[in-house]
């Protein structure tokens, strides 16, 4: 969609500034946010209870799910294991 106001769409916008693999990045970063986010509402866990299972500060599992801090693996293995969930490497669609 494109905005006269802004003179470009977000997806022009990202094409111009983004290469690929950044764009490709992003977007894994935030399915798999979004597949944590909807772990944890599937177990009817608040983060607060999240951090309890898994050792993760709430604040840190916060600033995980709004985007605002990259976790690292370790970490995101930590807040996986509680939720019945793992890590796995899988070829592209």
């Amino acid at each position: 969609m494109s905005n006269s106001a802004i003179g470009q769409s977000w997806d022009e916008f990202e094409k111009e500034f983004y290469t690929p693999e950044e764009i490709a990045e992003s977007n894994l970063r935030v399915a798999l946010i979004g597949e944590l986010i909807k772990a944890r509402n599937e177990k009817g866990l608040t983060q607060r209870d999240l951090e309890t299972l898994s050792g993760v500060k709430q604040p840190i599992i916060a600033r995980i799910e709004t985007g605002k801090s990259i976790p690292q693996v370790s970490t995101l293995i930590k807040l996986l294991v509680p939720l019945g969930k793992t890590l796995a490497i899988v070829p592209n669609k």
